[in-house]
């Protein structure tokens, strides 16, 4: 197990840059998760990490080394993809080994390896299987499997669940991040999920456009985001997003009139104002009113998506209330769970 750290990482394909500058610092045993929509540059991160790709610019140290133009072999990192990458005409537990063999691993010593990790990852009684015999999430146990038998110093997950159904998601959702804490081999795991980054992760990368938009905590992502991308991005349903406001009084003040809020110490103008659908309440004293357009029930809470003739908005109830589609309602918005971003950057003010 190792530390990894990237230093001024930058990646240019022809004259378009898709890395700016990435600085992070993955102490060991932690457990990274990059996220962010299709073309942000997550991949191309995580490659460059693999030495799959080379950097335009910057450097990669694993424990302390110089990688940065290391060959993949020479890394000691294992890497689990998207497609599994299984040898079709092999037994599962020959899969599990190949990487043992090519390095000349006794076979004595192999065997020890592949009982342990097949025990692990509950596999054991399908080491006699060829891959087309399994299911998609006995597949992709059997990659991580051979990940796991080359003991490395870093993983790589590199959206190992997209194949997968949504229950066996969960369910190998669990079981990846139960094995990060039986092994506690560092880890940086990619998805465009943002449950699976907020589950998984001790800490988020959110990325876009290639640059790093904010790294801290699930907690501190979701309750704090850094900007209104990261705002809209984490979260389901997604951030509810007013155009407001801020007087020289410091009073946010939405285009209909309606006051919800303050801000202090923050230049006066247009400013966008979000607030969590579960933060928001129809109750008899709200601030908003609206009529309900839509309810979207999923058993253990509800949805209504509110018109307020400005914008619509979603609020998040616990269990199945009575509501009537079309009723006139009223929502308030706790002034404490307001976050206020800057409408021309989108940086966070308050």
């Amino acid at each position: 197990m190792a530390d990894l750290a990237l230093k001024g990482i930058h990646k240019l394909f022809g004259s378009v840059r898709v890395l700016h500058e990435i600085d992070i610092h993955l102490p060991d045993g932690e457990f990274l998760v990059l996220v962010g929509p299709s073309g942000c540059g997550k991949s191309t991160l995580m490659n460059v990490i693999a030495g799959l790709e080379e950097p335009s610019g910057g450097r990669v140290e694993l424990g302390g080394r110089n990688i940065t133009h290391a060959g993949p072999a020479d890394r000691n990192i294992a890497m689990v993809f998207q497609s599994y990458a299984l040898y079709p005409n092999m037994t599962v537990a020959a899969n599990i080994v190949f990487p043992l063999e090519m390095r000349g691993v006794p076979k004595a010593e192999r065997d020890k390896t592949v009982k342990r990790v097949s025990a692990m990852l509950q596999i054991d009684h399908l080491l006699d299987r060829r891959p087309r015999q399994l299911s998609g999430g006995q597949r992709q146990r059997v990659a991580i499997g051979r990940a796991l038998a080359r003991e490395p110093e870093l993983f790589l997950f590199d959206e190992p669940l997209s194949n997968l159904d949504a229950k066996l998601r969960v369910d190998m959702r669990a079981e990846i991040k139960r094995l990060h804490l039986r092994t506690g081999v560092t880890t940086i795991y990619v998805t465009h999920d943002q449950v699976e980054a907020m589950t998984l992760g001790t800490r988020i990368a959110v990325l876009n456009q290639g640059l790093i938009q904010q790294l801290a905590t699930p907690l501190e992502i979701y309750t704090r985001p850094a900007n209104r991308f990261v705002a809209e991005f984490i979260g389901s349903p997604s951030i509810n997003m007013f155009d407001a406001t801020h007087d020289a009084s410091g009073v946010l003040r939405l285009p209909d009139g309606a006051v919800i809020g303050t801000l202090a110490d923050a230049p006066s103008g247009p400013v966008k104002v979000g607030v969590r659908p579960e933060h928001l309440e129809i109750r008899d004293d709200g601030q908003l009113s609206g009529r309900i357009s839509l309810v979207e029930p999923t058993g253990p809470e509800t949805y209504a998506l509110v018109d307020l003739g400005h914008t619509e908005i979603t609020v998040r109830m616990g269990g199945l209330p009575s509501l009537e589609m079309g009723a006139a309602v009223r929502v308030h918005v706790p002034p404490t769970a307001l976050h206020v971003f800057a409408a021309d950057t989108g940086q966070r003010l308050n």
